[in-house]
């Protein structure tokens, strides 16, 4: 299982190179989506399943819808792709960053338990199902609070795309 894990991990870590290297959102659109699904994995292999499948059914459903709108807002006649120069170039400096953190910090602190499991005797519920009531009692203001900054997102990114071409007005 930790063999399992541990690949997990490393596609994670490439997906988020591979958002973070590439300019054209048409080809980091790929690297969101299997962060996305890696990062579930992970979640899965951990034992948090609920969890995962609400992180997948939102991030999917709600944030890619956004992240396509405004990718064919800013649709480019040629864009780079993971072969370009300049792609790999950013490529290699992500890849050394994260030698060098996992060189610095992982080495000294060491990985620790992951498990994800709290099932010490007879216990009916698991943990992860009790945190999501919390997350309803206890953390409704941050979760109305995340929702506010989710729709500023939005309008941020709506912003960002339009630029000097008015964006979908500009038939108009």
């Amino acid at each position: 299982m930790s063999y399992f894990l541990f690949i997990l991990m490393v596609c994670f870590v490439l997906g988020l190179v591979a958002v973070a290297s590439n300019p054209s959102p048409y080809f980091a659109a790929l690297g969101l989506v299997v962060s996305a699904g890696v990062g579930c994995g992970l979640l899965v292999g951990l034992g948090n399943s609920f969890l995962s499948l609400v992180l997948f059914l939102i991030y999917l459903g709600g944030m890619l819808v956004v992240f396509a709108y405004t990718a064919a807002l800013a649709a480019e006649p040629y864009p780079e792709s993971w072969g370009d120069w300049s792609v790999l170039v950013y490529v290699v400096i992500y890849f050394g960053g994260l030698i060098y953190v996992n060189s610095s910090f992982v080495g000294e602190w060491g990985w620790g338990c992951l498990g994800g499991e709290g099932v010490d005797g007879f216990e009916v519920v698991r943990e992860e199902f009790s945190g999501v009531a919390l997350l309803y009692s206890y953390g409704g203001g941050m979760l109305v609070l995340g929702g506010w900054i989710l729709l500023l997102t939005l309008f941020v990114i709506l912003e960002l795309t339009r630029g000097v071409s008015w964006g979908a007005l500009r038939a108009v």
